[in-house]
């Protein structure tokens, strides 16, 4: 009922629209008088004819609304119903002067059909007349299609379907919702949404109730999870709700259409889980393996499954693996094995990381309870142990598969995937990947993620093993290389430092080296292959040695520079096709190109002078005394191993106390320092050169950007200090046969004067025969020097250019063995070409000194 405004003798009125039926349908009414005119006409009759009340008075209604072919059979009925009888039938009505749709003028058409039921009354005068009720038939039709429709829709929807009253209780329930909910559609009316849900969805739902019933806004895709009666699964509803109005538009309640969503919902879940999955995988493919650290890519992989993947994490590596052993890991225990030093192979707990705390949780998956009495304890990062044999840790180590454990009672995880880490056929470590109670648990997606998120940091893991390997065998190789512990020369006061770059560079081709000369002359050299890692190390090795074995053949810089050219092109190409010409015109893809730079210095302490030649390397710098530091014009040339240019040379003479050095470009370049800028510092710091050698080498290696790690970096430095002059004998002798007696008694003089009478006897013999080979074969004037420093050197210089031949003299021969006897008597010996002729030296240990040893009787006789 709608308010009530009235009441009066019984009888109710409503000042409201009533809300019924004839709010649906059209009723009219009107009234014949005894004449059969209409006498009267409703309000309701003219909107259904269309006839206003002051036009339709006084006409015939046959006449004025039915077709003409009806109006006889009309007008029968009507003298009927005036004699007194009740009619009921249709009728087609027409509205006068509507044109019936062809254009045509004056044509008239049935407008429409009316259900008439006419019953005959008295005026006041007691004569006949009649009044008519009319429906309109197609309304009529109208609501009997809507009852149809809306009985097939809500009766057959496979949809759930509830009609809420404004009370909010369940005044209709189609089959549907019935069929889930139980009972018959029936069995629903007056129940409220808590009878269906949980209270906190039931509340949801009632509020968006009565926000529907209040605004007249619906809602869409409401979703509501609860379960039906007697089944475990929860299922997801999605809800749409609008508010019904009645006829005359006042709210009557709220429709409620609910769709099971539930496989919908977990595909979508499904749908979010492989999409975050794949971004999990983006992110392990854009952080993971950054590094070549072992240590570095485990922590990696955990910020990357921490919080996105799990709340907790762990990597343990095998310790094997971390100290670089190459053996398997260690043994496997017995199942019989008690304690952590039985079952797996020793593992450092490398990494951990939580969601949930800032201190790990007390709680091992495979240790048991850390809380128990005699339960171990957690086991902290950096620790070293090992995981019982019978443990799913164990077991995965061992089968190479993933195991989920499940957490403790009363403990925080409910879950832990245990993951072997495996790269290429070998496990290297293991991953734990937990989850704390209240998350989701781990599913078959969450188990191949894992696996794959631990295969990727051990692949990853294991290069920077491989690299970490080649890089200490190539740092090995390389520091083998090089000169051993603190190098020795003539008249130079030497410091070298050699820094490798850090692990995270791959090991460089920086090699320098100091090598004894006759003569007591030193060559100085640096170099730099070009290139890192193994390949680097071993062309620098090849090239080392080269410069060593031309070293003692004496020659000069720029000859040394033009073979080392000619070793570094043949360095990479096939066997057989160093001097292929059609070989070297192939291109690369048959041999590989080696580059190097280096500077090849020799230094004469007797003159204090030093030639240079340079390989596109940098310039040595040279601090002399009262002097900036400056750089040397040594013509650069061009790298070893491109081939078709000369290499030029450059002498200086360099002042007593002078420092020299020569450096490699990982000391002066960097990312973040350029060329120029490293240059100018290196000069600064070489300012006070009056320090200690060694301090001076620290303070460079301190005062530069020596830490970026991006290169080695190799640094010699000398200090000059020449021979006193009464180190040296130094005398001119005639071309003429006495000169061999007077070579003599110039050397006794001169050993003894430098107390070395021991020595007198052998270098008188020695001195006959260089210089008796001199006048014999040689050329000019001949020249004898004898030099004092750690050794004794004797040289004889003449101008011829042939070059003395040792060869074993026949039993026959009178002479032929004075080169013997010279090889026999001295610690070395040997000849080298001058710029004005040949040297022949040869040279002795001082007294006291190793290798002074006096020949045997064995020894002289085998010359003969």
């Amino acid at each position: 009922m709608s308010e009530i405004s009235e009441t009066a003798g019984g009888v109710v009125w409503q000042s409201s629209p009533p809300g019924s039926i004839y709010d649906y349908i059209r009723v009219a009414s009107f009234s014949l008088g005894p004449d059969g005119r209409v006498d009267r006409w409703s309000r309701r009759a003219a909107d259904l004819f269309g006839v206003p009340a002051h036009e339709a008075r006084g006409k015939d209604p046959v006449e004025a609304f039915m077709p003409p072919e009806l109006r006889a059979r009309g007008h029968r009925r009507v003298e009927e119903i005036l004699d007194g009888r009740e009619w009921t039938g249709l009728v087609p009505f027409r509205i006068p002067g509507a044109p019936d749709g062809t254009g045509a003028p004056g044509r008239e058409r049935p407008q429409g059909l009316a259900e008439m039921y006419v019953m005959p009354t008295e005026t006041e005068t007691g004569e006949r007349a009649a009044l008519c009720i009319v429906v309109d038939v197609r309304a009529l039709r109208r609501i009997e299609t809507d009852l149809a429709a809306s009985q097939a829709i809500f009766g057959q929807s496979p949809f759930g379907f509830l009609l809420f009253d404004t009370d909010l209780t369940v005044r209709r329930a189609n089959q549907r919702f019935a069929s889930v909910f139980g009972g018959d559609a029936d069995d629903h009316r007056g129940r409220t949404v808590h009878d269906y849900l949980a209270k906190p969805e039931a509340d949801r739902m009632t509020a968006a109730l009565r926000r529907v019933l209040d605004t007249g806004e619906s809602v869409n895709d409401l979703r509501i999870t609860g379960a039906a009666p007697g089944a475990r699964i929860r299922r997801s509803w999605s809800v749409n709700l609008y508010r019904v109005h009645g006829g005359s538009g006042r709210p009557i309640g709220v429709a409620g259409l609910g769709v099971d969503v539930t496989r919908r919902q977990n595909a979508a879940r499904e749908a979010a889980s492989a999409r975050r999955n794949l971004a999990l995988l983006n992110e392990a493919g854009a952080r993971i393996g950054n590094s070549l650290d072992l240590e570095a890519t485990a922590r990696e992989l955990l910020d990357v499954a921490v919080p996105g993947f799990c709340d907790l994490a762990s990597v343990d590596l095998y310790q094997s693996l971390l100290t670089g052993d190459e053996a398997p890991p260690g043994r496997w225990g017995s199942s019989h094995d008690i304690g952590h030093g039985a079952g797996s192979a020793e593992l450092r707990r490398v990494a951990f990381a939580s969601a949930v705390s800032d201190t790990p949780l007390r709680t091992d998956a495979c240790h048991g309870q850390a809380g128990d009495p005699g339960g171990p304890a957690p086991i902290e990062v950096g620790a070293v142990h090992r995981y019982p044999f019978n443990s799913p840790c164990a077991g995965a180590l061992r089968t190479g598969r993933v195991r989920t454990v499940p957490g403790t009672d009363g403990g925080p995880v409910h879950s832990t995937l245990v993951v072997p880490m495996t790269a290429h056929d070998t496990v290297v470590g293991l991953a734990r990947f937990s989850r704390t109670k209240g998350s989701e648990p781990f599913g078959d997606r969450d188990r191949a993620l894992a696996v794959e998120l631990a295969a990727r940091a051990a692949v990853c893991i294991d290069n920077a093993r491989l690299y970490r390997r080649e890089h200490e065998r190539a740092l090995i190789l390389q520091r083998s290389l090089l000169p051993p512990g603190d190098p020795e020369a003539a008249g130079l006061d030497i410091a070298c430092r050699y820094l490798p770059g850090t692990d995270a560079a791959e090991v460089g081709g920086d090699w320098f080296d100091v090598i004894e000369l006759p003569g007591h002359r030193t060559a100085l050299v640096i170099g730099d292959v070009m290139g890192r890692g193994l390949r680097a190390a071993v062309a620098m090795g090849e090239l080392r040695t080269a410069v060593r074995t031309l070293a003692q053949l004496d020659l000069e810089p720029a000859e040394v520079l033009s073979h080392l050219d000619e070793i570094a092109r043949g360095l990479g190409a096939p066997i057989g096709a160093q001097q292929s010409r059609a070989h070297k015109n192939r291109g690369p893809e048959l041999a590989e190109v080696y580059l190097a730079t280096c500077v090849y210095a020799v230094y004469d302490p007797v003159t204090r002078r030093c030639t240079f030649a340079s390989a596109g390397h940098l310039p040595p710098v040279l601090v002399e005394p009262g002097e900036p530091a400056r750089l040397l014009d040594v013509p650069p040339g061009m790298p070893l191993g491109v081939g078709g240019e000369p290499f030029e040379e450059v002498e200086a003479e360099l002042a007593e106390g002078a420092l020299l050095a020569l450096y490699t470009d990982g000391l002066v370049e960097s990312r973040d320092h350029p060329l120029d800028e490293g240059l100018s510092a290196f000069r600064r710091a070489l300012a006070d050169r009056d320090r200690p050698l060694e301090d001076v080498c620290d303070r460079v290696l301190t005062t530069l950007d020596t830490g970026h790690g991006e290169d080695d970096i190799a640094l010699l430095m000398a200090r000059i200090q020449g021979l006193p002059a009464e180190a040296v004998g130094d005398w001119t002798l005639p071309r003429e046969p006495r000169s061999v007696g007077r070579a003599r008694e110039l050397a006794r003089t001169q050993l003894t004067a430098w107390g070395l009478d021991a020595l007198v006897d052998t270098v008188e013999l020695l001195v006959s025969e260089l210089v008796t080979n001199a006048l014999r074969y040689g050329e000019g004037e001949i020249r004898l020097r004898l030099l004092r420093e750690r050794t004794l050197v004797c040289e004889v210089w003449d101008a011829g250019l042939v070059q003395p031949r040792r060869r074993r003299a026949k039993d026959t021969d009178e002479g032929g063995r004075g080169l013997q006897l010279v090889g026999l008597l001295s610690s070395s010996w040997g000849a080298r070409r001058t710029p004005r002729g040949k040297t022949v030296w040869f040279e002795l240990a001082l007294p006291g000194a190793d290798g002074s040893a006096e020949p045997t009787v064995d020894q002289l006789l085998s010359m003969f």
